[in-house]
């Protein structure tokens, strides 16, 4: 039988669909609409009706927040629809509402499928109603429901036995290729196909479909780099600067005695190769793994030297995000961190640069057949920071760039930085006998094709058969793979590792050796069904393949399911060079792996690049209104409403905030991370900085290339790094060239600049990534060659870029620029090594690289940090001010310097002035973050409902345990979604506790008996309980904490909880989803588990209706508990918060309540430190703008802000008082 309850948010809570209906009467400017209602239906099977009463007020619904119905409730002359996904798409909300429901009964896991309902209430015809169908229903990944109840959600599979054989394939004539080609979509072109015909016939057989899907995939431009690899015979210039540059390549070429073919992948690469012959790579790490770019270090750990890897990549997701944004982008930074993570580095810090076209553009000039640019920005923001926030990811820095060719398909760029000590990493040649696991995810049919999918050019036509290609993402899997794959013991297993993306089985086990027999009868599938093409090419995600010896198979399967990870034997390596693919007792692929290393026929194109146009900036006449208008220009304006919803703390290592100065408003130019180590403290980081300019790139992609390399390089040296051992990384991203020689050359002009721009400054590119096939019907995207520069350095070098204070010089630095506009190498890195010096010694104390918008954006970004103004001195002119000026650098001088030009003061008034002339730098900052505040919010008006009320209470008495413990034990729950462990494991070692991370395995129903009880003995053996943070299943169903919620109410863990604190005199606490889960169990406020009830205090989506992440200042009123022991009430501590649903609500008698017992510990508080609702302060809107509470007896504690996510030399671009003691005082407390 099928069970049915639907929920739906109180009136007042009901923040998305308020904001539905803003968006709707706004952007689609549909004036009849008065209001829409969401409702979430869940619809379950194979469950107890007793269990599925027990759920409605526990997984599908929250009494505090959400109102039930067993019927659809009826309004009068309204419009009603439901939304659900495709058949074989990742549902996260009913995949972890299935979940929690199987940790509560610990039986079997039921089959529970969702929907979302639409109520439109308002004076609407069906065409208007068609129209907010439209909007909201992309039929890539879902499609209208039906509203009546299935008889079951089982779903009735035809069992295929055996794939196709082309019959008659060899017989094919060149026009019968073409037609295969077009009737089966495929990538490769006439020359390819013919290629195969010609292989197969030396095999005496005609080939299966699953052959020709696989050879396609395999050979895709997304895989092999067809494009890149394209021989060219011949370039003819219109100009000398792009001939020099391609002279010098083919010398260079000469020098190394390269004699494969010139081709655009060579001339990517021979900088690379010619550094490393010269001997100025000593430290780049080589190996036959297909993994990133991999740099030897060495850094400090407590002051011992150890031996490290650094890994960093850059992946694209331009395609899938073009038509699904929200899973496209997703899985975008999900294949990012996967490579680094294949190389077995544990991935620690991500950037994300994104380019789109105008999203204030009305919705009326969306091109026909496409995404309007609004929903895809923000739809893919959302499946970017939804997937990096869940995994623990720590995005530092997140841009977005706007040019109309991005109409043509979105840019969606992720680049990720992992790092592993070098004696956990072994990298061995796989041997005959050897074992390929499949580790991680089922395979679905989600994601077929889309490797084939990205290498396209679209047309209308084409867009509507894309459905298949795109994939959700399941964060917590991958977070799976994290964990095992830091664990020394597991890593130490793999001999060689691949990650599961374009081309899934048939590309991520194909590439481990040249001979693979692989049983596709053993690959795990996500439902029946599935067919042998299916298995063998689908590109589901969070999936790895490993390599074993024979003897380990058995430790490492262990080692993965002890981390709730499947692991599954599909493949043996075999002496014979051949890929083999058996399904159902036959083999449906049996290539040779020389044919598939070919990458199809030899492409040969002969190009034709236009010479480069001028690129200068138009200079504005007027400062102030050139002022105005650059702090309203797309490409400079703020986007804190965008980058705000990505954790950019966890981990504990972020050197920088993507926002300094106090008020946190000016935006770092390169993002810096520690290293992150496990054990011990690190001074070591990294620095990574991007580069790159699509109006430049659009007039002359030579120039373009180099400057994003310039750009890129500065932003590091500007941020306080060295240039020595800087290393480089470079996404492509052109049209479909065809067989355009004007079209080649774009591409060709700007890896010709790249190069150039490596020799010049003795730098390499060690990796990258190119995507041919930015084009829609005659639309295409700008020349881009956007460049990632990473090097090492030390936190305590590390140079915030706000204005510091009033009254500070500050001047201007150049190097020497050429005839072509571009800066002499040797003044450039004579210029790198000055401004390292004057940062380091502390002369210079702020500096910032002009990029887009020239000096005059830097100085106005500087200034916003700390509300400072701005005297331009006399003689700068207005064309110094607004023109480009890469290279250069803005510094604010601790004394004054002889040299430079100088540009003028710092002003305790906030105003800009030159030559008489004044503009406001706040009016100018209401331009700067208002101009897409319709699309990325930020500063919304908050009232608060609920009085601040004043709960201040001192303790009168100092906590004590009774008796003492050496070393409190602390126990760690991780359930699926927590990803805050081991930064709270190491701030209670290092506050002298003995950290216990204990993994909840929901594997199976027995797994889940084991790990209660397990659990329980081990609460008895601990002195504190901690709940670290994390997404709990993903936040889903709504209202997270609820895996844990339910856990905690098994009754041997209910029960040695209750005895821990009533009869032990133990601790407990959480943060942020621990918060969550306590306050949902009662722990906190009434100190043990209860009932919810519809009045209890409860934790709620943030007003803005998204996640929030930055720092925020807490006020301690009340310090009446062992955990707060080192505080005084009235103290002010700055506190990383990220959280999607942190808005403490509750009635105004319980908050009087709370305040009169002293259980209101924190409250968040303005600049002058009182409370607040303003949303600058208070992110989440919280009632009475409380932070954190305790129980009655303040041993129970729960609180938002990641108390955790301190340290040395983090967050040095925002003054404020860090350290508040939580762990040390609990810590004492049992001394």
């Amino acid at each position: 039988m099928v069970y049915r309850i639907y929920a739906e948010k109180k009136p007042e809570l009901a923040h998305e669909a308020a904001g539905l209906t803003a968006e709707l009467q706004t952007f689609l400017q549909i004036e009849g609409l008065e209001s829409v209602r969401l409702i979430n239906r869940y619809d379950v099977e194979h469950i107890a009706p007793a269990l599925f009463a027990a759920c409605k007020t526990t997984v599908f619904s929250e009494p505090q927040q959400d109102v039930t119905y067993e019927t659809l409730p009826e309004v009068p002359g309204s419009h009603v629809f439901a939304v659900e996904y495709l058949p074989g798409q990742f549902d996260q909300r009913a995949d972890s509402a299935a979940q929690c429901i199987q940790i509560i009964s610990q039986g079997e896991r039921p089959l529970v499928r969702t929907a979302k309902v639409y109520i439109l209430c308002g004076d609407l015809d069906q065409q208007t109603v068609e129209r907010i169908k439209k909007y909201v229903i992309n039929p890539v990944e879902s499609r209208e429901a039906s509203l009546e109840l299935p008889k079951t959600l089982a779903i009735e599979y035809d069992l295929p036995t055996e794939v196709a054989t082309m019959e008659g394939f060899l017989q094919l004539d060149e026009a019968g290729l073409a037609a295969m080609i077009a009737s089966y979509g495929l990538a490769m072109d006439l020359d390819d196909i013919k290629f195969c015909q010609q292989y197969f016939a030396k095999e005496q057989r005609e080939p299966t479909i699953t052959e020709i899907r696989m050879i396609d995939t395999y050979w895709s431009d997304h895989c092999r780099h067809t494009t890149f690899l394209t021989t060219i015979d011949s370039v003819r210039f219109e100009d000398e600067l792009l001939q020099q540059a391609y002279e010098r390549y083919l010398k260079t070429r000469e020098e190394l005695g390269r004699t494969k073919p010139v081709n655009l992948m060579d001339i990517g690469t021979l900088a690379g190769r010619y550094l490393g012959a010269k001997g100025l790579l000593p430290k780049l790490d080589e190996s036959e793994e297909i993994n990133a770019c991999t740099v030897k270090i060495e850094i400090e750990v407590d002051g011992e030297k150890q031996p490290w890897l650094l890994l960093f990549k850059n992946e694209t997701h331009n395609h899938p995000t073009e038509i699904e944004p929200f899973g496209g982008a997703a899985t975008c930074i999900g294949g990012a961190i996967r490579d680094p993570l294949s190389g077995r580095s544990y991935v620690y810090a991500a950037m994300r640069v994104t380019g789109a076209a105008d999203p204030l553009r009305p919705i009326e000039k969306t091109l026909p057949g496409k995404l309007p640019q609004r929903k895809i920005v923000t739809t893919a923001a959302a499946g970017y920071s939804s997937y990096g926030n869940q995994i623990g990811l720590a995005t530092g820095q997140v841009d977005e760039l706007y040019h109309d060719g991005y109409a043509a398909k979105h840019m969606e760029i992720g680049a990720v930085l992992g790092a592993a000590p070098a004696e956990n990493v072994r990298r061995e040649r796989p041997e005959a006998g050897d074992v390929v696991i499949l580790l991680g995810g089922r395979t679905g049919r989600d994601g077929c094709g889309g490797a084939t999918g990205s290498s396209k050019s679209h047309t209308l036509e084409s867009l509507e058969s894309c459905g298949a290609e795109v994939q959700k993402g399941n964060a917590p899997e991958e977070r799976k793979l994290q964990r095992l794959f830091r664990n020394k013991e597991a890593s130490l297993l793999i001999k060689r590792c691949n990650d599961f993306g374009a081309g899934g089985v048939s590309v991520a086990i194909g590439e481990l050796a040249d001979g693979l027999q692989i049983d596709l009868n053993a690959v795990p599938k996500k439902y029946e069904g599935l067919d042998g093409t299916e298995l063998a090419i689908s590109e589901s995600q969070e999936r790895m393949a490993v390599v074993v010896a024979p003897q380990d198979v058995e430790a490492f399967i262990r080692l993965a399911n002890a981390e709730n990870l499947e692991a599954t034997k599909v493949a043996v390596v075999t002496e014979t060079p051949r890929l083999v693919m058996r399904w159902n007792g036959k083999n449906i692929v049996d290539i040779s792996r020389e044919f598939l290393n070919s990458n199809g026929a030899e492409k040969h194109i002969e190009i034709t690049p236009a010479a480069p146009e001028c690129y200068d900036r138009s200079i504005p006449v007027d400062f102030s209104e050139g002022m105005l208008a650059m702090a309203a220009d797309l490409n400079v304006c703020s986007k804190r409403g965008l980058s705000e919803r990505f954790d950019s703390t966890i981990g504990a290592g972020s050197v920088f905030m993507p926002f300094g100065g106090s008020r946190q408003l000016t935006p770092i130019q390169a993002m810096a991370h520690k290293i992150p180590v496990e054990q011990g403290e690190t001074d070591a980081c990294s620095f990574m900085a991007w580069g790159y300019n699509p109006m430049i790139a659009e007039k002359s992609p030579y120039h373009g290339a180099y400057l994003a390399v310039v750009e890129s390089v500065s932003k590091l040296i500007a941020a306080g790094a060295s240039f020595e051992e800087t290393y480089l990384t470079f996404q492509e991203y052109f049209e479909k060239p065809m067989k355009d020689g004007k079209r080649w050359g774009k591409p060709l002009a700007a890896l010709l600049g790249a190069f150039q721009a490596q020799l010049d400054l003795g730098i390499a590119a060690i990796g990258g990534k190119d995507s041919m096939s930015g084009s829609f019907e005659q639309l295409d995207v700008p020349p881009t060659l956007v460049s990632f520069a990473v090097t090492m350095g030390k936190t305590g070098e590390a140079v915030p870029n706000h204005f510091k204070k009033a009254g500070s010089k500050v001047v201007l630095l150049s190097p020497e620029y050429d005839e072509n506009g571009l800066p002499r190498a040797e003044s450039l890195i004579a210029l790198y090594e000055k401004v390292h010096m004057l940062l380091s010694s502390g002369r210079a104390i702020t500096a910032y690289t002009p990029a887009y918008g020239g000096i005059a954006e830097a100085l106005m970004k500087m200034s916003f940090g700390e509300g400072l103004g701005f005297a331009v001195a006399e003689g700068i002119t207005l064309e110094q001010l607004f023109g480009y000026r890469y290279g250069s650098f803005v510094l604010e001088m601790a004394e004054e310097m002889p040299e430079g030009l100088l540009l003028g003061e710092t002003t305790a008034e906030k105003v800009f002035t030159y030559l008489g002339e004044k503009v406001d730098t706040e009016q100018l900052l209401q331009v700067y973050e208002g101009k897409l505040e319709p699309v990325y919010a930020c500063n919304i008006r908050e009232t608060g409902k609920m009085p601040l009320v004043n709960g201040d209470c001192a303790a009168k008495r100092n906590f004590h345990a009774n008796g003492s413990v050496a070393k409190p034990r602390v126990l760690i729950p991780v359930f699926p979604g927590t990803n805050c462990e081991y930064d709270t494991a190491k701030a209670w070692r290092k506050a002298g506790a003995e950290a216990d991370i204990f993994v909840i395995n929901n594997l199976s129903a027995a797994a889940i008996r084991e790990s209660a009880e397990i659990f329980a003995k081990k609460v008895e053996q601990a002195q504190i309980v901690f709940i670290p943070g994390g997404f709990s299943g993903g936040d889903e169903p709504d209202g997270s904490g609820k895996f844990i919620t339910a856990f905690f109410r098994n009754g041997a863990v209910s029960e040695a909880v209750s005895r821990l604190l009533e009869q032990r005199d133990g601790l407990m606490a959480g943060i942020c989803n621990g918060f969550q889960a306590l306050i949902k169990l009662g722990l906190v406020p009434y100190g043990k588990i209860v009932e919810a009830t519809a009045d209890a205090p409860t934790l709620t989506y943030n007003t803005i209706g998204r996640h929030q992440s930055r720092l925020v200042n807490t006020r301690v009123a009340s310090n009446c508990s062992p955990w707060l022991m080192e505080t005084q009430v009235g103290e002010i501590y700055t506190v990383p918060i990220s959280h999607g649903e942190g808005k403490f609500i509750a009635t105004q008698e319980m908050i009087e309540q709370l305040a009169h017992n002293g259980q209101i510990i924190t409250q968040y508080v303005d600049a002058q430190g009182k409370p607040t609702y303003d949303i600058r302060y208070n992110p989440n809107g919280s009632y009475a703008a409380i932070e954190g509470i305790i129980s009655p007896d303040g041993r129970v504690l729960g609180k938002m802000g990641h108390s955790e996510r301190v340290g040395a030399g983090l967050y040095r671009n925002v003054p404020g008082r860090y350290e508040m003691g939580l762990f040390r005082s609990a810590v004492k407390y049992f001394k």
